[in-house]
């Protein structure tokens, strides 16, 4: 795919989001699409928001878990950016106002304080966590539907990333079983979601192991100081305004988002 073309993409799917409407699938127009040129719109993408004023502060990965690919028809693990502009604070309140079709999911969050690059092992990931914290990621996307699409078109899209909430950080997770935390997302007291951390790649630490190893494809590490949402632990439950959204996990505080229009 020429440079050109690839601009053209990353400036639709921004204007798309900025105003809030929908895009058809870009793989049902375009024979050559391939998952680099779909990193590459995602990375000129981010470029224009930069320019904006708007500051990359993490990574996250998509399509960790097994009942997550179904949901979406996908068959592999993806990652896209996380910027400030992006963050919402814990306990606070998310406007559907601006969105198009958003889903929240709960998520383990890790704060990578060392560069991680190329191959990597578990006890470097864990050597490198300042701490790890449960997280809430608000999804959306900016095509027809948001269901059924390629991986390309979900990269090209910064992976549906829209909004994300880190609770409160816990730095003594040493003793941590991070493989069989229990993960409870409830919608106004009631459990809608729940699943285990290993749930997320079979071990929330391998889908960092994983963050590195598909950013080496491109030259890439993950930089020191980066919040990671390692992956949703289950489906992705659509959100409506009124909704109080909480997350309870194991031996971590609960967290919360409330949802208005």
């Amino acid at each position: 795919m020429e440079k050109k073309q690839i601009t053209e993409i990353a400036h639709l799917l921004d204007d798309a989001r900025l105003k809030a409407y929908t895009l058809s699938q870009f793989s049902s127009q375009i024979a050559n699409f391939t998952r680099e040129a779909a990193y590459s719109i995602q990375e000129e993408g981010l470029s224009r928001r930069i320019e904006r004023g708007e500051k990359i502060i993490g990574l996250k990965m998509g399509l960790t878990s097994e009942g997550k690919r179904k949901q979406m028809n996908l068959d592999s693990p993806l990652y896209g950016a996380l910027t400030d502009k992006m963050q919402v604070p814990n306990n606070g309140v998310f406007h559907l106002k601006g969105s198009i079709h958003p889903k929240i999911e709960p998520e383990i969050a890790f704060f990578i304080a060392k560069e991680l690059k190329g191959k990597i092992s578990r006890a470097e990931v864990l050597a490198a966590t300042q701490y790890i914290a449960p997280a809430l990621e608000i999804l959306d996307s900016r095509y027809e539907g948001f269901k059924y699409f390629s991986m390309e078109d979900v990269i090209a899209d910064n992976s549906s990333s829209s909004y994300f909430i880190i609770g409160a950080p816990c730095t003594n997770f040493s003793s941590l079983d991070l493989l069989n935390m229990k993960m409870k997302m409830k919608i106004n007291g009631h459990t809608l979601a729940e699943g285990i951390s290993s749930d997320i790649s079979g071990d929330p630490v391998i889908s960092v192991i994983q963050l590195a190893e598909l950013m080496a494809q491109r030259d890439q590490g993950i930089p020191a100081n980066t919040i990671v949402l390692a992956g949703a632990a289950t489906l992705a439950i659509s959100l409506e305004a009124n909704m109080q959204v909480t997350l309870e996990v194991d031996e971590l505080e609960m967290m919360s988002v409330t949802i208005k229009e």
